[in-house]
């Protein structure tokens, strides 16, 4: 079994048909076909479906482990390069849309300042998405809402974000000059994040227990989106404090929201191996983004 194997079966799993992965690993589709037709035979089991192009189940398995060794060999000449003190190489980050908004600029700059050979790939999704993105080695690290839900995974946490109600310039509650409470949500139809994610996981963890009920106008994957069809006018939301936008702060309110616990966003890694020194040195300069509070974007808050 060789490497190259490895890529081939990966590249048709990422690319979806032999050609496309050829073209992507600067081969012809015969070395592709080739190099999973060995795979295939030293493991006695066809890993990909020729008729659609898919993987197998077997096939599947054998991607998810793929992608750790190939990360790992990424990860051991980063560390090489590292050891004459200058770090170079490629970090796949994911980033949940909100805080990847702010965040990923003030990122850039401050790894070119610091570490201009660091190459960062950045891959915005929602949490659920990017946990799994990260246990199967597509990305090195993620910034994400917490609690984790991968059991494969370690987070920790990096800041914490008021929620607040966010409305147009002109709704009834812009006139309010106090926290909205709970039972006031109660009374509005509210575009809300789906079940079972973990934002409205915590909103219904904060509004059961009073007896108070959240109804949808719509329920949507993404907050990033939400917060778009409330700029656009179909009605409010729940949203991170720097969803807003400072262009948008003349058009729409965010009023803070009593009772409700603040956003918990963390970055998350896979627990098994050991991180590369581009992946070390990134995770630190997150923590160097957010840090500074005269900095720090209003309603973000970082723990002593």
């Amino acid at each position: 079994m060789e490497l190259r194997h490895l890529q081939a079966l990966t590249a048709v799993k990422d690319h979806g048909t032999f050609s496309a992965a050829a073209a992507h690993l600067n081969t012809v589709q015969s070395n592709i076909s080739a190099h999973v037709a060995r795979l295939e035979r030293e493991l006695g089991v066809p890993l990909v479906d020729r008729a659609d192009g898919s993987l197998t189940e077997e096939g599947a398995v054998v991607v998810s482990r793929a992608r750790r060794i190939l990360a790992e060999l990424e990860a051991l000449m980063a560390d090489v390069v590292a050891c004459s003190d200058e770090v170079a190489g490629t970090v796949r980050v994911g980033m949940i849309g909100t805080t990847a908004r702010w965040l990923v600029p003030r990122l850039m700059d401050l790894a070119r300042k610091q570490h201009p050979k660091l190459r960062l790939v950045v891959v915005e999704g929602t949490t659920m998405s990017l946990e799994a993105q990260l246990a199967n080695g597509q990305l090195d690290v993620a910034v994400l809402h917490l609690p984790l839900g991968g059991r494969d995974l370690i987070g920790r946490l990096l800041f914490k974000e008021d929620l607040v109600l966010v409305v147009p310039d002109g709704h009834p509650l812009a006139f309010v000059d106090h926290p909205v409470s709970l039972e006031a949500l109660s009374e509005l139809e509210l575009l809300l994040p789906l079940p079972g994610t973990v934002f409205r996981e915590e909103l219904d963890a904060a509004t059961r227990p009073l007896g108070i009920t959240l109804h949808p106008s719509a329920e949507i994957d993404g907050l990033r989106l939400i917060a778009t069809l409330t700029f656009e006018g179909y009605g409010p939301a729940i949203l991170p404090a720097t969803a807003v936008p400072s262009f948008l702060r003349n058009q729409f309110l965010a009023i803070p929201i009593a009772g409700l616990p603040k956003r918990r966003v963390g970055v998350a890694q896979r627990s098994r191996g050991l991180p590369s020194a581009p992946t070390r040195a990134l995770c630190e300069l997150l923590v160097d983004v957010v840090d500074p509070p005269h900095d720090r974007p209003s309603g973000v808050h970082v723990d002593p």
